[in-house]
């Protein structure tokens, strides 16, 4: 491993440990997660795809649940091949690192203390990733969107497919 791989590497576990520091639980031997159900999933992507429709945009739409596994993939007619990778991508960024990938983006730019995440093999900190949080703040999922004409606008489709599941995940 190189010097650089390494601190990369180092650099990763330490947000990683950072973003994901959890809330005191109580000493019992199990905990109990919130994961999106099929339905509700694929009400935001297709909520993100639509967005993303009207406005002239094609692209896919990837949903994730809070650990990064897929739940939904949906593609437009004419998104590009490469939006199957990108979109999913963005979706585990967003819920590896805890946070908005158009927010890790700004973080991880050179000369930056967090710029070895850009070598990470999954990591892609660019717009289109954010956060599904359910009414008291966990992170239940993450969805990402790729295809539009830049990243701020995949921003956009993605927190409108949040906006459509808000009262589903609400409490």
């Amino acid at each position: 491993m190189t010097g650089k791989t390494r601190r990369a590497a180092a650099l990763a576990l330490a947000v990683g440990l950072a973003a994901g520091t959890a809330q005191a639980q109580d000493d019992g031997a199990f905990v109990t997660l919130q994961v999106l159900k099929p339905e509700i999933a694929l009400k935001a992507a297709q909520a993100a795809l639509e967005n993303c429709r009207e406005s002239g945009y094609q692209v896919g739409v990837t949903v994730v649940d809070r650990f990064g596994l897929p739940q939904v993939f949906l593609r437009d007619r004419f998104a590009g091949a490469h939006v199957h990778d990108t979109s999913f991508r963005k979706a585990w960024t967003a819920v590896s690192f805890r946070t908005a990938t158009s927010d890790l983006h700004t973080e991880t730019l050179p000369e930056t203390e967090s710029y070895g995440i850009r070598f990470l093999d999954m990591a892609l900190p660019l717009g289109g990733g954010m956060l599904v949080m359910s009414g008291d703040g966990s992170v239940v999922g993450g969805i990402g969107v790729s295809g539009a004409p830049g990243p701020s606008l995949d921003d956009d489709c993605a927190e409108a497919g949040i906006a459509a599941i808000e009262f589903d995940i609400a409490f």
